[in-house]
């Protein structure tokens, strides 16, 4: 009897097919934290990951790296930083990247916003 390890539609890729699948971006309700659930290509060899998020005058907020990460479905939470008011609209870029990340092996960039304070 075989008993497969990981479900036959998800097996680990190599480098070539390793893909970000899917970004979800939640601002906390504090306003100063972002959750941020990401899920790439299940792979064979251990991707790394940029995430930067800067805010509407494109200064960076918040930078997280991931060295050569072991799950493919992965949760962070971002501080933003540098502010003491952080409504407005932001742009999250995800690099995925092995050796160099000039260019990177993917990229994606998704824009989020933080709401006003309710009084």
């Amino acid at each position: 009897m075989e008993i497969p390890i990981f479900p036959t539609d998800r097996a680990p890729k190599p480098r070539e097919e390793v893909r970000i699948e899917e970004i979800t971006i939640t601002p906390y309700p504090d306003r100063f934290r972002v959750h941020v659930h990401l899920v790439v290509t299940p792979f064979i060899e251990r991707p790394n990951l940029l995430l930067a998020a800067h805010n509407e005058d494109d200064r960076l907020v918040s930078e997280l790296n991931v060295i050569e990460t072991m799950h493919h479905d992965m949760e962070f939470t971002l501080h933003i930083r540098g502010t003491t008011e952080p409504a407005g609209v932001y742009t999250l870029s995800v690099d995925l990247f092995y050796e160099s990340r000039n260019p990177p092996h993917d990229r994606r960039i998704e824009s989020f916003v933080i709401p006003a304070a309710q009084s």
